[in-house]
């Protein structure tokens, strides 16, 4: 008896703890939705309205000019490490020098106000200064060795992962469904030009949606290990990691092992400085602690995101270089305030448990789940505003592509499918069955635009939401019905067991 009253008490600590540590996720999403519903959709709209030789002419290069200017940029532009990873990307395949892109995805998560609103709230006016003085010296570093570091075949190699048909990643520039020489004329458009097209806008609303599909597994586990870690590790566990008493040494150590934190802990810029508020009430130096703080860039999950996106090599070089500047821009940050008497001497911080408040981020985000929403639709009107023509759905990741030059295609079944990558035509041929009769063709995008024109309706069989047949997200038939979804998760779960939803629909 005895033995099992104490199993019942560990087993409802573990389910207490295991719900603190997602409440502690929840509530970092939180403190970051609006900045991640910025951030892509502002990816979105650079994919759209902004042409390679637009974006070549501004960040082409990276002579100081355009680093400053890819600076300014990022700071306007102000985005999550994961929403800012998607821009720079776009940026860096849109044409931009790679270091013009990395400084402005540097910017947009470190020198930004909200950041430093958080950490003056939860550090102090000091922290909140040293953001604005570390950034740019973090910047400079980057940029005077990137020289160094980053080699013109690695770069080269990486443009080309992008943009070829055997990219691992999802090839927006193959979605535009028109020819090439019509794409060049679209891209000679001044962008004052299509931001007054509705077709460009659902374009870039399109654009942004894929690339919250592409990253959303990474957002989710970074967030939940992030709360994780917030809640589940004792602060005196951190404070075992640094040496104390020895000087300049002490801060070396301590701004060194500053960003290894960052990249085990898996936090998103926001959400790491109440992390950094423990470390640093538990005994990391001040120039530690800016270390960390920057060092959201090198989270695992976004490791995996730059290997994704531009390949191992290049990643290795790009994430030892992210360390070098971070942990330089720590400790020369906390050497400028040392020599100005303002490294705070009270370590005495309370941080508090994550709650809900209406504060100025809660009217952020409810403004910003509008624009989501928004966003959300405009997707889902290509074709009505005329984008979107010649596309296909990837029955795998339910990405659009451009029939025309899709990265891979295969059959099954006697139907013709197509890709946005050979990753996703691989995981297809492994489970044909699971995703097979899930994409759209261009055939059948052209039937349902006439559909449109009647204004036929279906409801879901699945969750019963009524939804326009021309833009329903998937397509069935079964047993001479034809049915259309709202999402392809209820497509998918129709195909688990059609005959209950047949007989329920008679």
């Amino acid at each position: 008896m005895h033995a099992d009253l104490l199993d019942a008490i560990t087993i409802g600590r573990v389910a207490i703890d295991v719900g603190h540590g997602l409440r502690e996720g929840v509530f970092m999403f939180w403190e970051t939705l609006w900045a991640l519903v910025l951030g892509f959709t502002l990816s979105g709209a650079v994919q759209a309205f902004i042409s390679k030789e637009q974006m070549r002419a501004k960040l082409g290069n990276h002579r100081p000019a355009a680093v400053g200017r890819a600076a300014g940029y990022g700071v306007v532009s102000s985005s999550c490490s994961y929403a800012a990873s998607a821009m720079a990307k776009s940026l860096f395949a849109k044409g931009a020098d790679f270091v013009a892109a990395m400084v402005f995805m540097i910017a947009s998560t470190n020198l930004v106000v909200e950041l430093g609103i958080v950490m003056l709230v939860l550090l102090g006016w000091q922290f909140m200064a040293a953001e604005f003085v570390g950034g740019p010296i973090m910047i400079i570093a980057f940029a005077l060795l990137s020289g160094f570091v980053f080699k013109h075949s690695l770069v080269e190699a990486a443009r080309r992962r992008l943009a070829s048909p055997h990219a691992n990643g999802h090839d927006h520039t193959a979605m535009s469904g028109v020819t090439e020489d019509e794409q060049a004329e679209l891209d000679r458009e001044p962008w004052t030009k299509k931001i007054r097209s509705k077709a460009a806008w659902a374009d870039a609303s399109s654009y942004a949606k894929a690339d919250v599909t592409m990253l959303r597994k990474e957002l989710i586990i970074g967030y939940v290990v992030a709360g994780f870690l917030a809640t589940l590790v004792p602060r005196h566990l951190w404070n075992l990691l640094f040496i104390h008493g020895h000087g300049f040494w002490t801060s070396a150590e301590n701004a060194l092992v500053g960003p290894l934190i960052a990249v085990v802990s898996w936090v998103c810029s926001i959400g790491n400085v109440p992390l950094a508020a423990a470390l640093w009430s538990g005994g990391i130096s001040f120039g530690g602690v800016i270390a960390f703080i920057f060092a959201d860039l090198i989270a695992m999950p976004l490791i995996l995101i730059y290997r994704k996106f531009y390949g191992t090599r290049l990643t290795l070089r790009l994430v030892g270089l992210f360390y070098a500047v971070m942990s330089i821009a720590g400790l020369m940050t906390e050497g400028i305030f040392q020599l100005f008497h303002m490294v705070p001497s009270t370590r005495s911080l309370q941080v508090t448990s994550a709650h809900f408040e209406w504060n100025y981020t809660s009217y952020l985000n409810i403004a910003f789940i509008v624009i989501a929403g928004v966003v959300w639709w405009l997707s889902r009107q290509q074709t009505r505003f005329g984008g979107g023509m010649n596309y296909a759905i990837d029955p795998v990741c339910a990405m659009q592509v451009r029939i025309s030059d899709a990265p891979a295609e295969t059959s099954h079944g006697g139907q013709r499918y197509y890709f946005c990558s050979d990753r996703c035509r691989e995981r297809f041929q492994e489970r044909p069955d699971r995703y097979a009769s899930t994409s759209t063709t261009g055939e059948e995008m052209k039937t349902m635009e006439q559909e449109l024109e009647t204004g036929d309706t279906a409801v879901d069989p699945v969750c019963g939401m009524t939804v326009d047949v021309a833009g329903a997200a998937a397509h069935r038939t079964f047993r001479g019905t034809e049915y259309s979804f709202c999402n392809v998760n209820c497509a998918a779960t129709f195909d688990t067991d059609p005959d209950h939803y047949f007989a329920s629909n008679r």
